[in-house]
């Protein structure tokens, strides 16, 4: 249902850098750019969903919010694994390692949490037994 998620930066080369290197663990890539505001779009493809990483655009210090959160669909538990040790060995820190949660099984979530470099709250996640 949705498109696209977008998490704030103060450094939109810091944050490239990471999520470049973090999403390219999933296939993803830069699919669109704006140089104006620094607004960069990842994703596998341009109609598929993506994330987007931007400065604000009131110009205002880019602050993560409580209880916000982007989440990465992936197809394997793996995957959610290489993400998760992706974002940690980029300088990205720790919210919840890779598990279930849950029983397991067919609707089985499993998932890990981390934050990137300015402190945006992601999850990767999968669904279905491991």
């Amino acid at each position: 249902m949705l498109g696209y998620a977008t998490v704030g930066t103060n450094d939109i080369d810091r944050a490239r850098g990471f999520y470049d290197a973090l999403l390219a663990e999933i296939g993803a890539r830069r699919v669109m750019e704006f140089p104006q505001n620094g607004f960069t779009m990842y994703g596998t493809g341009a109609r598929t969903p993506g994330l987007a990483v931007t400065r604000p655009y009131d110009g205002q210090e880019a602050r993560p919010g409580n209880g916000h959160m982007a989440a990465i669909v992936v197809d394997a538990r793996d995957k959610v694994d290489r993400l998760y040790a992706k974002a940690l060995e980029l300088g990205g820190s720790d919210e919840g390692p890779p598990g279930l949660r849950g029983p397991d099984g067919d609707r089985a979530f499993y998932g890990a949490y981390f934050r990137d470099l300015d402190g945006n709250k992601l999850c990767a996640f999968c669904i279905g037994p491991g």
